[in-house]
């Protein structure tokens, strides 16, 4: 048990909206008491003690670290929980992957809040390595009451169509009190009111005001997501004023480099550095969640569980000190909670491929290919119809038009290789491949030649999941993720600086996207518009179906 404590700070009540000088009473890891000392002011020479920070959507395996490394970085940040989907292992592993994120998690002084993931698969139309059922989702609301919301609920179609198997998913998690979170891009007016009525409680993935306007109006959360592939703060941060009892911070995929700079804290300085209300603010980033979720973490009163974290100031919010059930697990920019033993598990089955297994027949002479154009900061991606460059029957990638060869190769059993043309990547020679491609996992891999693609490809495989870069004369990288090939089984630190490198070796072939890794992550994630790849073919997210690279 902790040590008892007391603390003299300027104590931010998110209830009475307040900033007072008092003293903290802190024993068996609960806040005894608040003791005001009678100033009416905030003390100068005090530091200020505040509720501690929670992302209320982050999908953890995308820090390419296990949840106890996680919460080792989080922790210096301020953070004290998080609202975490485990969709991306269970896509590799079902249910057993969920379990591993829960006992993995387990090891830490932190709280963790792991939903029931909703869509594993999330489409018919990718390759999977696993389902989970609603039996199965029920199974884990029965047996772990730490399981704490039905995960995003990706699938508005079958929500708008009253799916049965959808809307059980629904009813189960309303049967045991659970709230549903969503997921639905773009959804407005009707459709989003509808969405709204099954039972949906949230969204993350608003792009414009106008959006989360609509979804504000028929009841829903929004949630101001910024993260290192998706980042809409700037769309979305001025409906706080307004809005701040109903909205809440998120990051939704955060990598290990921007991991170790900050977390939801930076999202707190942002907006008050803009002028928002600083009590607001921080309603938003640590009242709501809690509240929403129905999270066991306390928020500063008498009697709560002693989650708190203390700054020198509120303006940037350095974070001197973060406390977790009275436990003291970071101070002044380090980590004080120890690292654990990781456990390795996998679903790897593929097999080495060939630079010819990445050939584009041109079907004729003037042929014309459908090629996906990515945005850096965007998960959405356009489409764009352009001649294509023949040369010997071949469709090849046209590097001065930014036209690169994009293939999606099943990471699950031995099948022949998707490939499609993307602009966006900048890559000028070389090639990136990645295990981590949302939301099924297969090898993702953009390229400015066969041979390139083909290295980057049998990188990952050889290391049974992985980041890896090649570079025509022979320069590669590897990040090993042996951990379902999404996390790494090493100090987060660590993988932080081995993310960095595959990263500024991915630049240096000429990409000019700030997480070329991320974004390359979703150019298989086939539920966010408007073009994507699967390992089954190019994708129409608008029309819902398959259509030919080139024609």
């Amino acid at each position: 048990m902790p040590a008892d404590f007391q603390l003299q700070a300027n104590v931010i009540d998110l209830f009475a909206n307040t900033i007072t000088p008092a003293t903290l009473h802190v024993a068996a890891g609960r806040i005894q008491q608040i003791a005001p000392t009678g100033a009416l002011n905030p003390d100068p020479a005090l530091p200020y003690a505040l509720p501690g920070f929670v992302d209320a959507h982050v999908h953890v395996e995308s820090s390419l670290l296990v949840p106890s490394e996680f919460a080792r970085l989080a922790v210096v940040h301020g953070t004290v929980a998080t609202v975490s989907d485990p969709h991306e292992i269970g896509n590799v592993l079902g249910v057993a992957g969920v379990k591993y994120m829960l006992e993995n998690g387990g090891q830490v002084p932190f709280k963790f809040c792991f939903g029931a993931p909703s869509c594993v698969p999330a489409t018919p139309f990718e390759t999977a390595g696993a389902e989970i059922t609603a039996a199965d989702i029920e199974t884990l609301f029965k047996e772990h009451p730490e399981i704490g919301y039905l995960a995003e609920m990706m699938n508005w179609p079958g929500v708008l169509h009253r799916d049965a198997d959808v809307m059980e998913k629904i009813r189960l998690a309303q049967q045991y009190g659970r709230p549903v979170d969503g997921h639905a891009p773009g959804l407005r007016g009707e459709d989003a009111r509808q969405y709204a009525a099954a039972g949906i409680s949230t969204d993350h993935e608003c792009f414009t005001a106008e959006e989360a306007l609509d979804k504000l109006a028929v009841g829903m959360k929004i949630l101001v997501r910024e993260g290192s592939a998706a980042r809409n703060f700037e769309a979305l941060i001025d409906l706080l004023p307004e809005h701040h009892e109903h909205m809440m911070f998120c990051s939704d995929d955060k990598h290990p480099d921007t991991l170790v700079l900050g977390h939801i804290n930076q999202l707190v300085q942002r907006a008050v550095a803009r002028g928002q209300d600083v009590l607001q603010v921080l309603r938003v980033a640590c009242r709501n969640p809690v509240e929403h979720y129905n999270l066991p973490v306390g928020l500063l009163r008498a009697g709560d569980p002693a989650d708190f974290i203390v700054v020198d100031n509120l303006t940037d919010f350095s974070v001197q000190q973060t406390y977790l059930n009275g436990e003291l697990v970071a101070e002044k920019g380090q980590t004080l909670i120890p690292a654990v033993p990781v456990a390795v598990v996998n679903n790897f089955h593929t097999t080495p491929v060939q630079p010819a297994d990445f050939q584009v027949v041109a079907p004729q002479a003037a042929a014309t290919v459908r090629v996906i154009e990515c945005f850096d900061g965007q998960l959405i991606t356009a489409r764009h119809d352009l001649p294509a460059r023949v040369e010997s029957g071949l469709v090849l990638p046209d590097i001065a038009q930014d036209v690169l060869k994009l293939t999606v190769v099943n990471r699950y059993r031995p099948a022949a290789p998707a490939v499609s043309f993307i602009q966006g990547f900048g890559l000028k020679r070389g090639a990136l491949a990645s295990s981590v491609g949302h939301d099924s996992h297969n090898i993702t891999a953009v390229g400015c030649d066969d041979e390139s693609l083909a290295r980057a490809v049998n990188l990952v495989i050889a290391a049974q999941g992985g980041l890896a870069v090649v570079s025509p004369d022979g320069e590669e990288l590897v990040l090993p993720l042996p951990v379902a090939g999404l996390m790494s089984d090493q100090e987060g630190y660590h993988v932080a600086e081995a993310y960095a490198a595959v990263d500024a070796l991915s630049k240096q072939l000429g990409s000019p996207l700030q997480a070329p890794f991320m974004t390359l992550s979703f150019m298989a994630l086939l539920v966010i518009p408007s073009l994507k790849l699967s390992d089954k073919g190019l994708f129409d997210g608008e029309a819902f179906r398959f259509v030919e690279a080139v024609v």
